[in-house]
Parts: C-alpha cells; structure tokens; sequence
C-alpha cells in the first residue's frame, strides 16, 4: 500500500494585537503567500484564536485579489465573501463573527521583502498600521 504525504502547510504570517476593550482601527497583520483567496483564507480562518468566534462574513479589495466567489465552504462553514473597492481599504481584510465581533487586518502584499514585511507586521499588531 502507498501512502501518499501531505506537504506540510507554510506557518501562517499572522501577528495580532493584543486584545483590549478599546477599539482598535487594525487589529494586526497578515502577511499571505500569494493574492489567491481559495487558497489563503482557509489557513488564515484555521489560525485565528478560538475566542473570535466564526467567521461567517470576509470583505477584501476586490481589485487586489485574483477571486473573490460570492461565498466559500470553509471546515463545513459557510463564509460569505465581499468585494470592496475603497481606496483607503486596499490593504485590509474585514473578518465578521456574529455576536462575536468585526477584526480588521492589514494585508501586507505577498511579495513584499522579509526586510519590509517585518516593520509592517509590528506595527500592524500594534494597531498601528
């Protein structure tokens, strides 16, 4: 019999702010491999704490990523996607749980150095971004 090996999964390039009962206007960064959304967003809901709850809604710039279905089946969830094309919003991702709460990312581009990434990603969990 042959078994055949899953790759194993890149770490996902996540930092998140520290979590606190004032609002904050980005709540870390993540930093994907590609502009593939059927391929990032799985891993990125899987690495996101418990505690956020399900993430049933996701809006990214719709001018940034290759695809953005109407909804994906994620870990039997249904996620609904949306399209966003406010400037000012060009580098985010908006995550909604119900009863949970609305978490918005900074997307720092795929192909963007380790040198310029690391800045961005501190920032980005200090809610600074």
């Amino acid at each position: 019999m042959t078994v055949a090996l899953q790759p194993p999964l890149p770490l996902l390039r996540l930092r998140l702010a520290p979590h606190g009962d004032m609002p904050r206007l980005i709540d870390g960064g993540w930093w994907p491999r590609s502009y593939d959304l059927l391929v990032e967003l799985p891993q990125l809901l899987a690495g996101l704490p418990r505690d956020w709850g399900t993430i049933t809604s996701v809006t990214v710039n719709g001018t940034t990523w290759s695809a953005v279905p109407g909804r994906m089946l994620i870990s039997n969830q249904v996620v609904r996607l949306h399209r966003n094309s406010t400037p000012s919003a060009a580098h985010t991702i908006v995550l909604l749980a119900p009863g949970h709460g609305r978490w918005d990312l900074l997307v720092v581009p795929p192909d963007t150095t380790e040198q310029a990434a690391e800045p961005l990603m501190a920032a980005a969990a200090e809610g600074q971004a």
